[in-house]
């Protein structure tokens, strides 16, 4: 037996049959780079900086500098820093160095995270290099 009952017109976004899912929202560079923050920290790295280098920098707005206590400390906190961004949704566009050499850089495009042994960061001096940059976050 038909049911004749006039049906009411529903509107698609009172479907039942169709839920609506929010789309995801893009992590900005700051929160990606705070991710690499915690990233460093959680696996032990010290001195972890997190510079604004928006203003004096053409290629990225954010820098991480890590610190690791040996070779594979600084291989495994790169290894880590990339899965998590790109869990993200962020993919690494290039990485440079290993820990062999005693540093590692990883260029996720907005932002950059260098790895270096204390040896090594103090070699290159990047805080002295990028002083007009503003100091956002330090974990020693």
């Amino acid at each position: 037996m038909m049911d004749d009952t006039p049906k009411k017109p529903v509107a698609a976004s009172q479907s039942a049959a169709t839920p609506v899912a929010a789309l995801p929202v893009a992590a900005s560079n700051e929160d990606l780079a705070r991710a690499a923050v915690d990233e460093a920290s959680e696996h032990l790295g010290s001195d972890v900086v997190l510079l604004d280098t928006r203003g004096v920098s053409s290629f990225a707005d954010f820098f991480v500098i890590v610190s690791g206590e040996t070779d594979r400390h600084i291989e495994s906190m790169a290894n880590d820093i990339s899965r998590r961004v790109r869990e993200m949704g962020v993919h690494i566009s290039h990485r440079e160095g290993s820990g062999r050499g005693g540093w590692v850089l990883l260029d996720f495009t907005g932002f950059v995270v260098h790895l270096f042994t204390r040896e090594q960061r103090e070699r290159y001096g990047l805080e002295q290099l990028w002083s007009r940059a503003t100091e956002i976050v330090r974990v020693q």
